[in-house]
């Protein structure tokens, strides 16, 4: 679910990295049971005779169709929309075969703010409101897991510099954990080449 390694830039490493609430799962988890189990009453009531196969035939087509439609494309489109928040930006990935991005560097945010209604707070998510710099100055993520945990862990690397001064994602004496830094290690003709240490 993180993003990859080679996509993060030198001294970056991911401090939050979520899909949206499983809630987005539950129509489809519910259409799945309907489905299944009014097809199987169905073609277990169909009559025998000649017509008994293909009525079968005709019950799983139409199950089928729905899932595919009404089914599968939410879940898709949960599982490769992901929100990742590292110590230098705030990156958003969406799309089953056309996949958009957007990438935002935390030093162009100028507020984060979140909010969650009584349903969202007992399931345990929320909306996130971002403003930035730019000409597309306003990023809603709605549905965010955790979404006070984001909000803090976000709003510490945008305003948790020394004296409380605005930071650019990272302070000037961090250093970003060992698992997740990116460094330089020699090549086996003796040149420098940069890899990884994130298994992520």
């Amino acid at each position: 679910m993180a993003i990859s390694a080679k996509l993060l830039g030198e001294d970056e490493y991911v401090v939050v990295s979520t899909r949206t609430h499983w809630k987005a799962l539950i129509f489809p988890v519910f259409l799945l049971l309907v489905v299944a189990g009014g097809g199987g009453f169905l073609a277990a009531i169909v009559p025998d005779g000649g017509m008994q196969t293909p009525a079968r035939i005709a019950i799983l087509a139409v199950g089928v169709v729905l899932l595919v439609a009404f089914a599968a494309k939410p879940f898709l489109n949960w599982f490769f929309s992901t929100y990742t928040l590292t110590n230098r930006r705030l990156i958003t990935r969406h799309g089953i075969l056309t996949r958009t991005g957007r990438d935002i560097p935390l030093m162009r945010i100028n507020d984060v703010s979140y909010e969650h209604g009584l349903v969202d707070r007992m399931l345990g998510c929320g909306t996130l409101n971002i403003e930035s710099a730019g000409e597309r100055g306003q990023v809603v993520l709605p549905d965010v897991p955790h979404v006070e945990h984001v909000h803090l862990q976000m709003s510490d690397l945008l305003f948790g510099g020394p004296e409380g001064r605005p930071g650019d994602g990272i302070l000037d004496d961090e250093q970003p954990p060992e698992h997740m830094r990116r460094k330089a290690k020699p090549d086996d003709d003796g040149e420098g080449g940069t890899i990884f240490s994130s298994d992520r």
